[in-house]
């Protein structure tokens, strides 16, 4: 048996279970029986990315986890990475306009 981690986050609240697995189980096995999906209204298992400390695994079911690694259970995007930086970009450019303004 292995020690892992099965880590799973929202906005609002997340989730690190700790747990022993079998040598040779997978990713997916190992989100599996962490039970954290009874944690999460509508979180489904089946097609989510998932990784290890950060690092994306192309296929979670394949893939094999070792001891002290923490699987990380990844939810989709709610901005592109792109878009949200344009509009951090515009706040930042709006807010300097505004305070030369006051000093003018």
């Amino acid at each position: 048996m292995i020690d892992v981690e099965v880590a799973f986050a929202l906005p609002d609240q997340q989730k690190i279970m700790a747990l022993q697995v079998p040598c040779g189980t997978t990713v997916y096995d190992a989100a599996v029986m962490s039970g954290i999906v009874e944690h999460f209204d509508g979180l489904q298992l089946a097609g989510t990315p998932m990784g290890i400390f950060g690092k994306a695994v192309k296929n979670p079911q394949v893939e094999k986890i070792m001891q002290g690694q923490r699987v990380e259970i990844y939810r989709p995007l709610t901005i592109d990475p792109k878009v949200a930086r344009a509009n951090r970009a515009a706040k930042a450019a709006a807010k300097a306009a505004a305070k030369a303004q006051l000093k003018a």
